[in-house]
């Protein structure tokens, strides 16, 4: 339904679509974006106000977002947008919200690590979920802030502190992985990439980041050094658009799409769409690490059931051995700080 907004143009259509926004069989819900003025905030605030499943849309920043609110408000769908500024409108802003997306944070230039994020976004996001967890305690939890591997596990942290941690709510958003996968799959595979689909495992940096091409529908035939460099480009997919942008930012608008696109899964989730599969880094236990991305069905309840990883190509099984490590450090240094 969401592509829907973007995709139809028909006149007809739109006036089905209008209708149907409006129909009293879609629930109310309230979407927050914490960090709306920002890179990510901005062109999410946007394409959730596409979104006919959003009925309330509530814009939170440290600065700029009664402009954002404005400007977004003016937009002729279903939501109502209000925005907030600063710390004494947080509560206001998070109240009622059956999801919060998370975009807050500074955004990576270029030779800074994700590490060299971590100190600045660690900081914001254990203040706000501190805040999620007063407010809207019930709602899902996107977490798009950097580094995702880390600001995961310090979310929950801050949640169990408050003796209200769900694991089935908090998500670290992996979708762009998937989207890059997608998009660089079907360039090589020369197959129309609306029809390709490719699970992305592991956790949302570098080496961490294991798309399985072996499972990608439709297949295709690729030799083995063409699958290892799709693998690296999938991995260094951020670090591809901070060089292009030259200093100039980072991916936002990559980021914003992924972003909507699982934002709305998890909305159909809460609405009881059946079948809603995603690929989401959640608390799991597939394998030895307390969090890890995989598949995961959607549902009322946020995740419904963490899917088994499927068989692996000996490149895919070296590949997840390989990131482990890695991951676990990540998800360490993330609990550590949440509990200093």
């Amino acid at each position: 339904m969401f592509r829907s907004v973007l995709v139809r143009s028909s006149s007809s259509a739109k006036q089905s679509l209008l209708h149907r926004s409006f129909s009293s069989s879609v629930p109310e819900r309230k979407v927050a974006i914490l960090g709306a003025a920002g890179g990510i905030g901005q062109p999410l605030a946007l394409l959730m106000k596409l979104n006919p499943l959003v009925s309330s849309l509530s814009l939170f920043d440290i600065a700029n977002t009664p402009g954002v609110a404005a400007d977004v408000g003016h937009i002729n769908t279903r939501s109502e947008v209000v925005g907030y500024m600063g710390d004494d409108e947080l509560a206001k802003a998070l109240a009622g919200a059956d999801l919060v997306i998370i975009p807050a944070g500074v955004p990576r230039k270029p030779g800074m690590t994700r590490d060299d994020l971590f100190n600045i976004n660690a900081g914001i996001v254990k203040n706000l979920c501190s805040a999620i967890a007063k407010y809207c305690p019930h709602a899902l939890v996107n977490m798009i802030s950097n580094p995702v591997n880390s600001t995961v596990p310090i979310a929950a942290e801050i949640f169990k502190k408050a003796g209200m941690y769900d694991e089935k709510k908090l998500f670290g958003v992996t979708t762009l992985d998937v989207v890059r996968a997608k998009t660089f799959y079907a360039g090589k595979a020369n197959v129309p990439v609306a029809e390709v689909n490719v699970p992305v495992i592991g956790g949302h940096a570098g080496v961490t980041i294991l798309p399985l091409f072996s499972q990608a529908t439709p297949q295709a035939n690729l030799s083995n050094d063409v699958l290892t460099a799709l693998t690296k480009r999938t991995q260094d997919g951020g670090t591809e658009v901070v060089e292009a942008k030259a200093g100039k930012g980072s991916a936002t608008l990559s980021m914003a799409y992924a972003g909507a696109l699982f934002a709305d899964a998890c909305l159909k989730g809460l609405n009881g769409v059946p079948d809603v599969v995603e690929c989401s880094y959640v608390q799991s236990t597939i394998t030895e690490l307390p969090f890890f991305a995989s598949k995961v069905r959607l549902g009322k309840n946020g995740v419904e059931e963490v899917l088994d990883l499927g068989p692996l190509s000996d490149f895919e099984k070296q590949g997840l051995e390989a990131l482990k490590p890695e991951l676990k450090s990540s998800i360490e240094k993330g609990v550590k700080f949440a509990n200093q």
